[in-house]
């Protein structure tokens, strides 16, 4: 926009000048005045029509809400306003000086004056023009009687006595017989129109002031010459003679200004019309151009304003990095210097805060990572006891989801009745009675993993945090079953270091009672001591067994892992049983991987597990055991079912400890060996019972990987 304004000013005063040029030249007036008021008129609709374009998209700015457009506004209205002002009083002194101006110009005194000149002019050049008109015939009267060959001789004698410019002589037809001329006169004669020959052969001279094409004037003329010698042919003689220079030019300037002066006079009221018309185009041009320069420089004055603008909504969008160009010294620049500075402030300060928002969030990803990392689960509570933040391992082992637990008080965990609820009551209750002070206590829980044993922390945060409170729980159950291991093989090894020895001299003492007393009694005492000393020998026998398996528990042999077929060993397993009397129902999976194991233990793991089922079922008479075998991620799963009684539930959480048993002569090492035999193999066992009745266990061991055991 910025050019197309500069190019209409420049196209304005150019229009301008050639108004004036064109006033003050009365040629230029006639001729070019009219091309240059329509130029001007053409001008001035451009300049409309770029106001006009102007001010819409001012308007629309305005509507669009664009920053500055309004005070592009006001500047612009009084900016037209300081140019109208004083240009409509200009206005109006210049068409009230104008019109008496050009009423001035045709006073009658000055019309007289011209008249007078013109008319004193052309009587000099009519005294002149008689003068040489008579001085024209003495020469043609001299020249009548002359011969043809001293006729130039005397013409030449003539026009240096006569003082005339040319001397020329026609023959009837207009052709030259003779010419005379002076020194700055040209080589030929000036010819006249063979008319003007023709009617001074009748006795008609011609005596005129004529223009020559060099734009001097000259006096022409034109006298008969009556000749005896020429067979009575009348002859021609032209006489020129140049006019005064002095009168030559006050004649053409006198003559012009009247001229003049009567073209002007016959056109006055056009005239006051047209100079009012240009008068007022010129002074519209003026209006436009001021206009469309003050919104040009309007909009120079607000570009800073717009730029401030655009820089604070960037800064308010949290955008520090536009740096403004500084194009003024003036107080507007100062403020873009301001400005700039305090976005690069901001920039840098914003910086800092996220580089310490960078280091707090990194923090909190290695405290989180920590956190999920830990075997513990940590909980967060506020001051209202209600859960802010917990870790994963919290979430596992409480065995809900967070949505359920955060933003909740213990007391509100889980169910009515269940086994979470009960354990958030405990919390609660552990963090009313110990209020302000650290405290632990070990809880049982029935979690997804079944029977655990939590051993629970509550701790205040320390002051200067957050008010609240951290409740840390640890499963050890493992840990408690590893101790009660090894404090039940510690008991095995001691028992079976213990009992054994006496044993059997105990029995052998009873045989020899029986070798050496049965020959001597008879009848009841015979039989009396047969039935003790069996009882003793059975007894010792059964105590020898039981001192066997918990050696077996204590000494339990180290697995020798290698790539093994889990299938083939079930099924060599299971060709010791009655299929149709247990009830079998074998289910291996196809392409089942190879697991990292010992065929001697585990046969005996699958050898212990069968026959727990077996004893379990009785004499039922539709027993059922299940066997299956399946893939699952990096594990190959077996299962056992039955549809015996299950499990006690007062056994299930003591199932894996020497001496848990249901059965009445069985010594409960079965399924703590097989348990010892699994976590050899880096397995894991669970057992549980099925909802419509029996008991179903679970061993699961890993995949064999070449170059490992697991």
């Amino acid at each position: 926009m910025r050019y197309v304004v500069l190019a209409a000013l420049g196209l304005g005063v150019v229009l301008l000048y050639l108004l004036f040029s064109s006033s003050q030249d009365s040629p230029l007036l006639s001729t070019g005045f009219p091309v240059v008021l329509l130029a001007g008129a053409v001008a001035a609709t451009l300049l409309i029509g770029l106001v006009g374009w102007q001010l819409v998209v001012l308007r629309r700015r305005i509507r669009n809400g664009v920053f500055g457009s309004k005070l592009t506004l006001k500047l612009l209205y009084w900016f037209g306003l300081v140019a109208i002002l004083p240009s409509a009083v200009v206005f109006s002194a210049s068409v009230f000086f104008l019109n008496r101006s050009i009423e001035t110009w045709f006073d009658v005194r000055v019309d007289n004056a011209l008249q007078s000149g013109v008319n004193l002019g052309r009587a000099a050049l009519d005294d002149l023009l008689k003068e040489l008109g008579k001085k024209s015939e003495r020469l043609a009267l001299t020249l009548s009687d002359e011969g043809s060959g001293s006729m130039i001789t005397l013409m030449s004698t003539l026009r240096e006595q006569s003082a005339v410019q040319e001397l020329t002589l026609f023959d009837d037809r207009g052709g030259v017989i003779a010419y005379a001329g002076g020194e700055k006169t040209s080589l030929l004669p000036e010819l006249p129109d063979k008319k003007l020959i023709w009617q001074a052969r009748q006795q008609e001279p011609y005596s005129r002031v004529e223009a020559l094409k060099d734009g001097s004037l000259v006096m022409r003329v034109l006298v008969p010459v009556y000749s005896t010698s020429f067979a009575g042919k009348t002859r021609v003689l032209q006489v020129l003679q140049n006019v005064p220079t002095s009168l030559e030019k006050d004649a053409v300037v006198v003559q012009d200004a009247y001229r003049d002066y009567q073209q002007i006079a016959v056109s006055r009221l056009g005239l006051k019309r047209l100079y009012g018309i240009a008068l007022t185009l010129t002074l519209l041009i003026a209006l436009l151009m001021t206009i469309s320069l003050s919104y040009l420089l309007s909009e120079r004055l607000g570009a800073p304003l717009r730029t401030l603008a655009r820089g604070t909504r960037a800064v308010a969008q949290g955008d520090f990095s536009q740096m403004h160009p500084v194009q003024s010294r003036d107080e507007l620049g100062a403020l873009i210097r301001s400005f700039n500075r305090m976005t690069q402030q901001l920039s840098e300060a914003r910086a800092d805060a996220e580089h310490n928002h960078q280091e707090t969030e990194q923090a909190k990803a290695y405290l989180e990572t920590v956190l999920a990392n830990l075997s513990s689960g940590v909980v967060v509570l506020d001051e209202d006891y209600r859960v802010q933040a917990l870790n994963p391992t919290a979430l596992y082992i409480l065995g809900d989801q967070p949505e359920n637990l955060e933003k909740r008080s213990p007391i509100e965990w889980g169910v009515e009745g269940g086994a979470l609820r009960t354990f958030g009551q405990q919390v609660a209750t552990g963090f009313q009675e110990q209020s302000g002070e650290v405290w632990q206590q070990q809880l049982d829980f029935n979690g997804p993993e079944g029977a655990q044993i939590l051993l629970v922390r509550g701790t205040p945060l320390p002051q200067g945090v957050a008010r609240g409170y951290t409740l840390v729980f640890d499963d050890v159950t493992k840990l408690i079953r590893a101790e009660r291991d090894a404090a039940w093989g510690e008991v095995a090894r001691r028992l079976a270091h213990e009992i054994r020895n006496p044993l059997t001299p105990i029995q052998l003492s009873a045989e020899r009672i029986v070798h050496k007393l049965g020959s001597r009694l008879v009848g009841a005492e015979r039989d009396f001591l047969i039935r003790s000393t069996e009882t003793i020998i059975n007894q010792v026998s059964a105590m020898k067994s039981m001192v066997d398996a918990f050696a077996n528990y204590a000494r339990m042999p180290k697995a020798h892992i290698g790539s093994l077929d889990l299938n083939g060993l079930v099924r060599e397993v299971l060709t010791l049983y009655d299929a149709h009397a247990l009830g079998l129902e074998v289910s291996l999976a196809e392409n089942l991987p190879l697991v990292a194991g010992d065929s001697t233990l585990l046969r005996q793991v699958i050898h212990n597990l069968l026959q727990n089922a077996q004893d379990a079922l009785g004499d039922k008479k539709d027993a059922r055991i299940a066997v299956k075998t399946r893939s699952q991620q990096d594990r190959v799963v077996l299962t056992i079912c039955d549809n015996g009684p299950g499990f006690p539930e007062h056994l299930m959480a003591r199932l894996f400890e020497p001496y848990a048993t249901t059965k009445p002569k069985g010594t409960g090492l079965g399924l703590p060996i097989v348990k010892k035999i699994v976590e050899e193999h880096q397995g894991s066992i669970r057992v549980e019972n099925q909802a419509e009745g029996g008991a179903h266990i679970s061993v699961s061991l890993p995949i064999f990987h070449q170059g490992g055991s697991q």
